[in-house]
């Protein structure tokens, strides 16, 4: 009988790949590719993220049919873990042991990520722009691991610092996923509101599992709540709208960037996501942004599939690996890992489609040396699912 891994590939081919791996300068390069992994939950309860990975796989094909990066083409290995930790552990291991991968870039989840952060970073394999903005990333900081997304607790700050002092809100909860994702909200909505005065008048935790929120919502309404921060996966954050709608219960939603792809959220919810406001990391769908334009045409109408939409989680699977992509352009033809962390770290003032990225030179101390976007910016959601720009990009602590 013939022996597969659990992507169907022979152990033979597996072996004869990690051999050319060892064969050239550095695992995962050979003359003529260079190997990068990446998972994201194609099923699953946060399914709805799963195009930021096949977002990563177009923009890796447009570069190839440019010509590939300095005479090397990208090969990209993606893998649906369902956003399940286990089944990540197991496919990132897999692919790092069995075919040689030579950086991550990506990667949805924040409980998916910690279950695989310790082990590629003993390896010294570089992963940069985790699909989430949990602090675990950056602190302590780890010299192979590069944020790009804002930090959940930077968008929770924003996002109460604008209901508190743009809209007169006094009474703010969150529902939140219970773990650190979740968590970091949280935090940062607790230290907004403790410069303003003011504590979370409620703080409701949800588990992925749960599929029944009326007794959630009933605590943010007894909470007396006039704003609601949603920390949840796309799931729960709908049926939160949707519950609270039917329970005649109307405060100011905002959510985390995670539910700010407003066509969808619009879609998915039947039109309950209208009014609802979200920090966001990149630029808008419809903003003529010229690079952004460029990645519409020649990698999302080339290699979306027909039931593809363009939007924010799609191409933010370009976003998190544009600094991952400069970094390699930047080290020439001798490519390896201690290259690609030099140039990530000389990365300053860089502009792809997302806020301002910049690193540091690693300090264990330096939580910020590997913070790469610190800006944000505030949208609502129109009754067509189009956005309303309500602040342009800042920075906040």
């Amino acid at each position: 009988m013939k022996k597969t891994t659990l992507w169907g590939l022979p152990l033979v081919l597996i072996a004869a790949l990690a051999c050319v791996g060892a064969a050239g300068a550095e695992e995962g390069v050979t003359a003529t590719e260079i190997h990068i992994g990446q998972w994201g939950p194609q099923t699953g309860p946060a399914a709805a993220w799963g195009s930021v990975a096949r977002g990563t796989d177009a923009y890796f094909k447009m570069i190839n049919d440019r010509g590939g990066i300095n005479g090397r083409k990208l090969v990209h290995h993606m893998f649906d873990d369902a956003y399940n930790p286990a089944k990540t552990k197991a496919g990132v291991k897999e692919l790092q042991e069995g075919v040689g991968i030579f950086a991550w870039v990506g990667g949805v989840g924040t409980a998916p990520g910690l279950a695989v952060r310790d082990y590629l970073m003993e390896r010294g394999v570089p992963w940069v722009g985790p699909s989430t903005g949990a602090e675990n990333w950056i602190n302590p900081p780890s010299k192979y691991l590069f944020a790009v997304y804002p930090l959940y607790s930077i968008e929770a700050k924003a996002l109460v610092r604008y209901a508190v002092m743009n809209q007169g809100k006094k009474k703010v909860a969150i529902i939140y996923q219970n773990d650190d994702y979740g968590k970091d909200g949280v935090r940062g909505a607790e230290e907004e509101l403790a410069r303003h005065g003011l504590q979370l008048v409620a703080q409701v935790p949800v588990n992925p599992a749960d599929g029944d929120l009326k007794p959630h919502i009933m605590n943010l309404k007894k909470s007396g709540a006039d704003a609601v921060l949603l920390w949840t996966t796309v799931k729960h954050a709908v049926m939160t709208v949707g519950t609270a709608k039917a329970m005649q219960f109307a405060p100011q939603f905002l959510s985390t960037s995670t539910c700010s792809d407003f066509p969808l959220m619009m879609h998915i919810s039947k039109g309950a996501w209208e009014g609802v406001i979200a920090a966001t990391f990149a630029e808008l769908p419809d903003s003529g942004h010229p690079l952004l334009a460029t990645y519409k045409a020649e990698a999302f109408d080339r290699y979306a599939g027909k039931e593809e939409r363009w939007g924010l989680f799609y191409y933010a699977g370009i976003a998190f690996a544009e600094p991952l992509v400069e970094a390699i352009k930047r080290c020439g033809t001798d490519l390896t890992r201690e290259r690609v962390v030099r140039e990530l770290e000389n990365l300053q003032g860089f502009k792809g489609i997302s806020g301002t990225i910049g690193y540091k030179p690693f300090a264990a101390g330096d939580p910020s040396c590997r913070q790469g976007q610190k800006q944000t910016f505030l949208v609502k959601c129109r009754a067509d699912g189009t956005s309303e720009a309500l602040t342009g990009w800042f920075s906040i602590e």
